[in-house]
């Protein structure tokens, strides 16, 4: 299912894609919020629409060229992490699909901080200074950098909030053997590493992200999606400030979120359609996030601006 919509970067239009038909209708995804994941036996299909969600909701609008980035930074990821760590890539079908090894899927989502932002930073400003078992000192300020990266999992929902998992939670609950803890706490720090040290050769911090992982014959491997616009953020180095908002600069999906805030919608009641300005802005941090960190383009070449500069 596709429309078309006004173009950000052109004055044309440009197709939007909000639901795939890969088998037609008598063969369905399962349709997560941003993604179609078709089951062939050993393998799934994973589609990238140009959906977007925020707060736990789909939002009705559609992104322009969001999906296409999506997918293209995934595969960027994959390919050049997978030597750190073994991913379920195992080919790309189209410019929106790739084929995966299908997995067990592990029910934590893998969240690592360098910098104190986000939902973090609103439970901080709440007194809040234990996160998943860590504590976290006083005095910090907005999107100051942590004194140690630290591992802040929750638990993995696939309707409602996900909440803060501790390792002798997850080993109550039996969602992990406590080798598989260790394992998957060094895997989340490597990858981090890696992926820290490669967007930082292109002037982008990576302050946090979320991943996944899955059980497979040979063992555990990488699943879902590596740091993109909807699971990461991704700061300009040279704009970064302490103690400021980033959202001006940022290619990640804050700036959403930060624009729902604005106008009174945090997950309790129906999403609102975004305006094309806002619209526009989004489309070009998607399509900058991969851009930028594959190296094609620089973060001053998307017009990036604030909230209250556009509204």
């Amino acid at each position: 299912m596709s429309s078309m919509v006004q173009d950000p970067f052109s004055d044309g239009e440009v197709e939007v894609v909000k639901h795939s038909l890969l088998f037609g209708e008598n063969n369905l995804p399962r349709r997560g919020k941003v993604r179609d994941i078709y089951d062939i036996g050993e393998e799934l299909l994973i589609f990238a629409s140009d959906r977007i969600s925020a707060f736990d909701h789909i939002i009705p609008s559609l992104i322009p060229h969001k999906g296409l980035s999506l997918h293209a930074l995934s595969l960027f990821w994959f390919n050049k992490t997978a030597r750190i760590y073994p991913n379920h890539l195992l080919e790309s079908i189209d410019d929106r699909t790739m084929r995966v090894l299908k997995a067990e899927r592990i029910d934590v989502e893998w969240v690592a901080r360098g910098y104190l932002y986000g939902s973090a930073w609103r439970s901080y400003l709440k007194g809040e200074r234990i996160f998943s078992g860590v504590k976290f000192p006083n005095g910090l300020r907005l999107a100051e950098k942590l004194p140690e990266t630290v591992l802040t999992p929750t638990t993995k929902s696939e309707s409602g909030h996900d909440l803060e998992i501790t390792k002798n939670q997850a080993l109550d609950k039996r969602i992990v053997t406590s080798e598989e803890w260790e394992i998957l706490k060094e895997a989340t720090f490597k990858l981090y590493e890696c992926y820290q040290t490669e967007a930082k050769r292109k002037d982008i911090l990576i302050p946090d992200f979320k991943l996944e992982f899955g059980r497979v014959r040979e063992g555990i491997i990488q699943i879902d999606e590596p740091p993109t616009h909807d699971s990461a953020r991704f700061w300009s180095e040279k704009y970064y400030e302490v103690g400021k908002r980033q959202e001006g600069h940022c290619l990640d999906k804050e700036f959403l979120r930060s624009y729902l805030i604005r106008v009174g919608f945090m997950g309790e009641g129906s999403p609102p359609i975004l305006p094309f300005n806002i619209i526009n802005q989004i489309s070009r941090r998607c399509v900058g996030s991969y851009n930028v960190l594959s190296g094609q383009a620089v973060i001053e070449d998307f017009d990036l601006k604030t909230i209250d500069q556009i509204t």
